[in-house]
């Protein structure tokens, strides 16, 4: 069991400190006496403005910022956010998953304009599968979001990654914008894209989004035994995707507007598998197909009243084969298929004008099917209610919400888990401490758990029908200062945090290494720091450059009591990590400069010399021009990545690729 006490001094630390700060605020002047001009704190950018004033940790990553620093994926764009570990198994198709704050991927939400990207089956979010050539902004938040039209779904992860495509945006007299762009370079990769933007009328517009992706994933690492080094060619990394979105928006001035959106994603991959025992090719086969429809519709009934609906229904199939285990009927050939059906409605009440009210309700069925024996062929229906409280005083903001998560579970075959019934709180604040608002201090507490996947109840031979959701309790305290002096802009965030997990699900081998059993064992505990400084100015008319540089200390031990590794960092989870990136403009030249740091790690439990994993770093530049040809845009781009060839591997036996190359030509007509 949590330590409560320990918990509730966290909480009240951070009370009595926003309330002490912002209570006396709220009240009215007297309009008799004399009253001093407040200093005005402008901010241009409204991106900087939402997170100076958010109660939560949130990191962003715009457009133009996101196609400058070499990503190819979101997973690429997400490196650059304190607090976040990648796991990358190598190449440019190898899966990548997120772990923010040491949490496990399974507590990180992923939304795609506000409707949450599903997997029953593992709970794990393939970054790598979304490309940011339609991406408008990538944004991580601690906690939870803060605005009230988000959907109940949205309260319900430890922490959440917001990804927002692009929407069709004209100027004056232009019914038609077309975006073209053609990637090519190291690993094979041939990687076109084309978006289309149409303005069918004023209040109606649709855009078309599509991208091709074909490489080899060959490359060169370096491997050694302790006995000898040799350099080998990575092999079976090889991908080849396609994916199209197509969307319509509609807008009936501010009060109403609409969205719909078709997506679709089919790729083919190798697993190239881990190096051991001298063995550098592996056979196994990955094929995914994620096929989605969603739409929300926002409609303000008057001053005092707007609400929100929001739908999906997916369908997703991947097949595994692995030619290696052979059983009675040939090789391994595993297919599965889930579909999801999810309806959120929201709404969202101004009672006074310093307090709003919103009622979230969402219901989701998820249902799986699978060629595997034994399969139980699970049904999972979950209704989520969100009621949150917002007062937004002078000096202060506060949130607090309280989450009810009602789970029916049931399958075809065999026995199914547990229905389930929790209820979540949190509270969230931001508050001014002096007379200016340059700086801002911020606090929530929140608890949340995460359900067992399919995979941890069902899997045939493995999963266990009764294990336990995993808890966990966030307490963070941080702030935030922006300031602007000339022709220069300083952003500075940092935060303190501390996080525990009780119930961790945790696989133990069973009688041989194919029979793994599912347990609720763990329980981690985490503190970290986190800091963010961020400079952007102009040197003179020509010169225009932006300065990040992201650092974080987490220390997350394993507190599982009597275990033989108490005190151990947990997995993969570096104590120091850190990134850097600068961009300079010179006309319309523009120089991109990223390092990216993580320090050491462990790849077991045991945080011994056997499991030890060396720090490792990256550097990469890129050097753009744009062209302008009768009025049109064509931006040449050529990047290198690992510039100094650095020989690491981000997990375990999955070497990542040294130096590479890329030339981009994107055309704006």
């Amino acid at each position: 069991m949590r330590n409560s006490f320990l918990h509730s001094f966290w909480a009240i630390f951070l009370i009595i400190g926003c309330c002490n700060s912002g209570v006396l605020h709220a009240q009215k002047i007297d309009s008799t006496k004399a009253v001093q001009l407040k200093e005005i704190f402008l901010i241009t950018n409204k991106e900087k403005l939402k997170i100076h004033f958010s109660p939560v940790t949130v990191q962003t990553l715009t457009g133009k910022t996101l196609s400058r620093l070499s990503n190819a994926s979101v997973a690429d764009a997400i490196r650059f956010f304190s607090g976040v570990q990648l796991k990358d198994y190598g190449g440019i198709g190898g899966i990548k998953t997120i772990n923010v704050r040491g949490m496990g991927s399974q507590h990180t939400g992923v939304f795609y304009d506000g409707v949450q990207l599903g997997n029953a089956q593992n709970g794990q979010i393939d970054l790598g599968k979304y490309s940011v050539q339609n991406m408008e902004a990538v944004s991580l938040y601690q906690g939870q979001r803060s605005d009230l039209d988000q959907s109940a779904k949205s309260y319900a992860s430890s922490n959440s990654i917001y990804l927002k495509s692009k929407t069709p945006q004209f100027s004056e007299g232009k019914k038609v914008n077309t975006n073209v762009s053609l990637k090519t370079g190291s690993f094979g990769l041939v990687n076109p894209s084309a978006d289309v933007d149409f303005k069918i009328n004023e209040h109606l517009s649709a855009r078309l989004s599509t991208e091709y992706l074909n490489a080899n994933g060959k490359y060169k690492f370096r491997y050694t035994n302790g006995s000898y080094d040799t350099i080998a060619t990575r092999n079976n990394a090889d991908i080849e995707s396609f994916r199209a979105e197509a969307s319509l928006h509609g807008s009936n001035g501010i009060k109403n507007n609409w969205n719909v959106k078709l997506y679709h994603y089919d790729s083919e991959r190798g697993l190239p598998g881990a190096i051991v025992a001298n063995r550098f090719k592996r056979p196994q086969r990955l094929w995914d197909q994620n096929n989605f429809l969603q739409g929300a519709f926002t409609k303000h009934v008057n001053d005092s009243y707007f609400f929100v609906l929001r739908g999906k229904y997916a369908h997703n199939y991947s097949r595994y084969v692995d030619p290696e285990i052979i059983k009675v009927d040939g090789e391994l050939d595993n297919r599965y298929t889930q579909e999801e059906y999810y309806l959120s409605m929201v709404n969202t009440f101004q009672v006074l004008p310093f307090w709003k009210l919103s009622l979230a309700t969402d219901l989701q069925k998820n249902t799986m099917d699978a060629n595997l024996y034994r399969f139980s062929y699970p049904k999972r229906i979950t209704l989520l209610s969100a009621l949150a409280a917002d007062f937004n005083f002078d000096k202060i903001h506060i949130q607090a919400s309280l989450l009810s998560t009602t789970v029916d579970e049931t399958v075809l075959y065999y026995e199914a888990a547990e229905d389930l019934q929790k209820y979540s709180p949190t509270i969230m604040m931001n508050w001014q401490p002096f007379n200016s608002n340059k700086f801002r201090i911020r606090s929530f507490y929140k608890e949340i758990f995460r359900q067992p996947t399919f995979n941890d109840l069902y899997y045939t031979f493995i999963g266990n029908t009764f294990l336990d959701p995993e808890d966990a309790t966030q307490v963070n305290l941080g702030f935030s200062y922006q300031t602007d002096f000339k022709k220069t802009a300083f952003d500075v965030q940092t935060d303190v945090y501390k996080i525990w997990i009780d119930n961790k699900i945790v696989a133990i081998p069973g009688a041989n290494l194919f029979r793994w059993s599912m347990f609720n064992l763990g329980k981690v505990e985490t503190t970290g720091i986190e800091t963010n400084i961020k400079s952007s100015g102009s040197l003179g008319e020509k010169f225009k450059y932006t300065t990040n540089l992201s650092y974080t200390y987490q220390e997350s031990i394993d507190a599982t009591a009597d275990a033989s590794n108490y005190g151990d960092q947990i997995p993969y989870i570096p104590v120091h990590s850190g990134s850097i990136s600068a961009m300079i403009d010179y006309k319309k030249i523009e120089f991109n400069y990223s390092f990216i740091y993580t320090g050491e790690r462990y790849s077991q439990k045991a945080n011994i010399s056997s499991n030890y994993l060396d720090p490792w770093f990256t550097h990469d530049l890129s050097l753009g021009k744009t062209l302008l040809f009768n009025r049109k845009k064509l931006k040449v781009l050529v990047a290198v990545n690992n510039v100094f060839n650095q020989q690491y591997a981000v997990v375990k036996n999955f070497p990542m690729p040294g130096r590479s190359y890329r030339f981009t030509l994107n055309f704006l007509l």
